[in-house]
């Protein structure tokens, strides 16, 4: 099955899950921190606790981390990213039937790999610009779906 990838979706050239985060959740260690970001998107989307404890770092990992598929995520975007830090909002549906965005600039560190250390993180309410693309996954423009 050819599925897109969930930290491709709604992106205009999304990838399927089998040549982006699928190999990273069956052991292909992440190239890049924000490599390793998007897996760990993609796996909290799809409830893959055990790939989320070990991308983790140690001394900054909850010690109980039960997660289940999550269907309520539905965009990525990358703002930037450097060699440790990515900056990345993350858009979800929320309580009221709206979107709201998590923000958040991640810190890695490489151990042998690439680990998640910390992050700051806000969530606000989304409120989209005069052109963009319906979260909903219509494919139309906001102020002619959702926000009519």
């Amino acid at each position: 099955m050819n599925r897109i990838c969930p930290c491709q979706a709604l992106q205009v050239k999304p990838k399927t899950y089998a040549d982006c985060c699928q190999p990273l959740h069956e052991g292909t260690p992440a190239p890049s921190c924000e490599r390793l970001m998007r897996s760990r998107y993609s796996a909290f989307v799809l409830g893959l606790s055990e790939y989320v404890k070990i991308t983790w770092h140690a001394s900054t990992r909850p010690d109980d981390l039960q997660l289940e598929p999550d269907s309520q995520w539905v965009k990525l975007d990358i703002i930037s990213s450097s060699k440790k830090q990515v900056h990345f909002r993350a858009y979800f549906k929320d309580e009221n039937g709206g979107y709201s965005v998590l923000d958040e600039t991640s810190d890695f560190v490489f151990q042998d790999r690439w680990l998640y250390l910390e992050g700051d993180t806000s969530i606000k309410p989304h409120k989209p610009e005069r052109n963009d693309v319906c979260l909903c996954g219509s494919g139309k423009k906001f102020k002619k779906c959702c926000g009519q």
